[in-house]
């Protein structure tokens, strides 16, 4: 096994995601989350993005139509994590979360980050997060890194 660890400028690129019914997954991505879609492949798979990028969502129906969720002790993603650049925007995701009526299941202050937790329509795990800066970051008297879950003031990132 190699121990030379991976490129530190890599990032995750997409998401491609099963899904039971197309058209819901992608009202959901478009109209709660605001994505867009990039493209579409008949009633069976679709390509959304943030901001014109070729796909950071991949949804499909390819073996998935009509299927149920898994189920809670089912191996699987446990979610996926969309980075916001600042606290403002996060505030904005979170205001239109509310407003299209979709439940938080969590809210959460990391220490390194704050962070919103709710499902898609096929119980697919998504956070919504902003980074705080790095020099802000909790770290221990030896300087490690020292992440924590505290609940998140929800209020404040309203005002934000």
């Amino acid at each position: 096994m190699s121990e030379t660890p991976i490129d530190s400028d890599a990032i995750v690129g997409h998401v491609h995601l099963k899904v039971a019914d197309l058209q819901r997954a992608i009202q959901f991505y478009t109209a709660v989350l605001g994505f867009e879609v990039m493209q579409r492949i008949g009633d069976s798979a679709a390509f959304l993005s943030a901001g014109g990028y070729h796909h950071h969502i991949g949804l499909n129906t390819w073996e998935s139509k009509g299927g149920d969720p898994p189920s809670r002790g089912a191996t699987g993603l446990y979610h996926v994590a969309f980075l916001y650049p600042t606290r403002t925007a996060l505030g904005r995701a979170l205001r239109r979360v509310i407003d299209s009526g979709v439940r938080l299941e969590g809210a959460s202050d990391h220490g390194v980050s704050e962070a919103l937790y709710l499902r898609d329509p096929d119980g697919n795990g998504i956070e919504l997060y902003c980074d705080r800066p790095r020099d802000a970051w909790p770290r221990d008297e030896n300087g490690d890194l020292q992440m924590y879950t505290r609940p998140l003031d929800v209020e404040s990132l309203l005002k934000a």
